[in-house]
């Protein structure tokens, strides 16, 4: 019986290469390809795959939105991500979402598809190039004297941030604390330069990694 697979990666060229590998692979059979996050959640919920290979960053819908969505609509589908993102960041929030296994797009052909095997047997995978970053993720976990990051924020910015990653915009965030839109507008540039993030995909996934919202309830 073969295994049925959706991939669902924004770029064609290199979608058309995990194809091409997975016919490397005995009983391999890719049913659909997404091009885009709504694609994926649409094509994952209707067939229902045994696998989804899922690149991170999606338009559309991003990784950690499509990740909850199929573990809470397909939970017997196995998520397996393709990311270029090798922080502890990404893969902690990939995880903390719903994902079984974290793969680099550097993996050759060999991890790929003993990374999938290992998935569809149960398990949990972690690419091999990210062994280091998850062990010095570890030992800073366990370190006391390791402040939070969020330690630098003030109150209100706190509360900014969550909202933020759980999708509000400024003005409902304004109506909801009761304070103009512009004050808004100053503590979320504050904390994201604090925190040095760059847009609301690594707002979300600080505040999952922090515990400050559960992407399955999102």
């Amino acid at each position: 019986m073969s295994v049925s697979i959706v991939i669902a990666e924004d770029h064609a060229l290199f979608r058309s290469g995990l194809k091409q590998l997975l016919l490397l692979g005995e009983g391999l059979e890719v049913i659909g390809e997404a091009g885009d996050g709504f694609e994926a959640v649409n094509m994952t919920v209707a067939s229902r795959p045994d696998l989804l290979l899922l690149d991170l960053s999606m338009p559309g819908r991003d990784g950690l939105e499509v990740i909850a969505h199929v573990r809470k609509e397909c939970p017997d589908t196995r998520i397996l991500i393709i990311s270029m993102h090798a922080t502890s960041m990404h893969i902690r929030a990939a995880f903390k979402a719903g994902a079984h296994g974290y793969l680099l797009k550097t993996a050759d052909r060999q991890e790929f598809l003993f990374a999938i095997q290992s998935v569809l047997r149960g398990n949990r995978y972690v690419s091999t190039e990210l062994t280091g970053t998850m062990i010095d993720w570890c030992v800073g976990e366990q370190t006391e004297e390791i402040a939070s990051p969020l330690d630098q924020l003030t109150q209100r910015e706190r509360e900014i941030l969550k909202l933020v990653a759980e999708g509000c915009s400024n003005k409902e965030i304004a109506a909801r604390l009761s304070v103009a839109e512009k004050t808004v507008v100053t503590h979320r540039t504050n904390f994201m330069r604090k925190l040095g993030l760059r847009n609301v995909r690594e707002v979300t996934m600080f505040a999952l990694e922090c515990g400050l919202i559960d992407m399955k309830r999102r």
